[in-house]
């Protein structure tokens, strides 16, 4: 184990009784916090926080809450109150002052520091349209107040829901209508449900498991427009294909956008895509510079991960927001070698229809594809993928156990396709070739995205993903 000495201990001193200020009072702010404390900074400590709520956990709200079986206010994550904090929620900020070190905040506001995280996360992308997005009963869901009024919705047993893109919100929110025994249509622009992060044959498998289920699913299909009663009630919605469907409640489920406007002019390398930053943790300014003060964790947050290639990489997962927020506290109280990199395998879980889907590595940094346990047709197996003959992610769905084992393959850059001996051998042991969509033709995309590189046709991904939020 490294120990600090000399300089750097003078350093790490110093900043164990800074002044630190944490902007996202969100799951990556909270655990931040709380490392930073048990750390042994005992400066202090501010967090902003845009909702009005203490930090809660974002995963029960597609499915517990929705499902009546856990009330919004149960999902709080504990021990707000113990970190000797003062708390700043329900304020927005509104812009950052490099040279003056301080973060300025809705009204007239502003809080100095020493050191800055940034954990902003995301927010959920609405109707494009204003007038139709402000309609009764119609829903996004990202906040513990979205689907609070989402559940009620639901609860009042409306005859037709419809849910507007089937990434792994919108294929949940489906989930969850079909076991509250309500009609529901999913639309989607791309051929199948979740083929933008997972690609099409295992999107068609998610295609099949919609249908079986009840799900009206129309894929290749949009929604041109939403409209009302006459009363300011949603109530019919017009489709690219077919005739126009009546509807009590429209849940939007299109994506996220990273909360990095704020930083506009503020001279970190922050645009639509995140918040560029080293390993560690450190954030970039635009000149490429690590401001060595400033930190990002979570959502909001871009990496390179030497495992693809050093590329640029934005994930949307729960363990992500706590492992970069560790990391992120930790070298805010360290310098020097005795510094921390976070290198962990991406990996994500999602429950729908009865299974349980999971994922390591980045399934879109493929050019192939193979089954190696199980069967698709039995819906119980596990989808290894590998770009340039290494296995580069694998998807399991209802066969998590053996998630640890692939991460290995990962890790160590094992050849693909594999060659082991395995429980349950697949059925089918042929190699797909993996093409992966334009985002512009999709109503979702992946919850990892690679910000370089296209995996496929190697050619710069940056027209194409900010075309597909615009």
């Amino acid at each position: 184990m490294k120990v600090e000495t000399g300089f750097y201990a003078r350093v790490a001193e110093a900043r164990r009784g800074s002044r630190v200020v944490v902007v996202g009072a969100s799951l990556a702010g909270l655990r931040a916090a709380h490392c930073l404390r048990a750390g042994g900074f005992r400066g202090e400590l501010t967090i902003v926080g845009e909702e009005q709520h203490a930090p809660y956990d974002r995963p029960p709200l597609s499915k517990a809450v929705l499902l009546g079986m856990a009330a919004p206010d149960h999902t709080a994550l504990p021990g707000d109150g113990d970190l000797d904090a003062t708390w700043h929620l329900g304020v927005r900020a509104t812009g950052l002052d490099l040279d003056l070190n301080r973060v300025h905040l809705d009204g007239a506001d502003s809080v100095e520091f020493d050191q800055l995280l940034l954990a902003t996360g995301v927010r959920a992308r609405r109707w494009p349209h204003a007038e139709e997005a402000a309609l009764d009963n119609v829903f996004v869901v990202r906040t513990r107040d979205d689907a609070d009024g989402l559940a009620r919705a639901l609860a009042r047993g409306p005859r037709r829901v419809l849910v507007i893109g089937a990434g792994f919100t919108g294929s949940e929110i489906a989930s969850v209508c079909r076991e509250l025994a309500l009609d529901v249509t999913v639309t989607e622009r791309g051929p199948a449900p979740l083929v933008g992060a997972l690609g099409e044959l295992i999107g068609g498998v998610a295609a099949e498991l919609h249908r079986e289920h009840g799900v009206d699913l129309r894929t290749e299909t949009s929604v041109t427009r939403l409209e009302g009663d006459g009363q300011g009630r949603v109530a019919r919605a017009h489709l690219s294909r077919g005739e126009p469907i009546d509807v009590d409640v429209v849940v939007v489920a299109l994506g996220a956008i990273r909360n990095t406007e704020w930083l506009a002019d503020s001279g970190l390398a922050a645009g639509p895509r995140g918040i560029a930053c080293d390993t560690g943790c450190r954030v970039f300014d635009i000149n490429g510079l690590i401001t060595d003060h400033v930190f990002a964790a979570g959502d909001v947050a871009r990496a390179p991960h030497p495992l693809y290639e050093y590329q640029m990489i934005a994930l949307e997962h729960w363990g992500n927001a706590v492992g970069q927020a560790e990391v992120a506290a930790h070298n805010m109280l360290h310098a020097g070698r005795v510094r921390r990199a976070h290198l962990e395998v991406p990996a994500f879980w999602s429950s729908q229809f009865g299974l349980n889907i999971k994922s390591v590595g980045i399934p879109t940094y493929a050019d192939q594809v193979t089954i190696t346990q199980g069967s698709l047709a039995e819906r119980r197996f596990v989808a290894t993928y590998g770009h340039r003959g290494r296995v580069t992610a694998a998807v399991a769905f209802d066969q998590g156990k053996w998630m640890d084992f692939y991460r290995g393959l990962i890790e160590s850059a094992a050849p693909f396709p594999p060659e082991f001996g395995v429980v349950d051998p697949p059925t089918d042991t042929r190699v797909y070739p993996v093409t992966w969509r334009d985002p512009r033709g999709l109503s979702h995309g992946p919850t990892v995205a690679l910000t370089g590189y296209l995996p496929a046709d190697r050619t710069m991904a940056r027209v194409a993903m900010r075309e597909a939020v615009s």
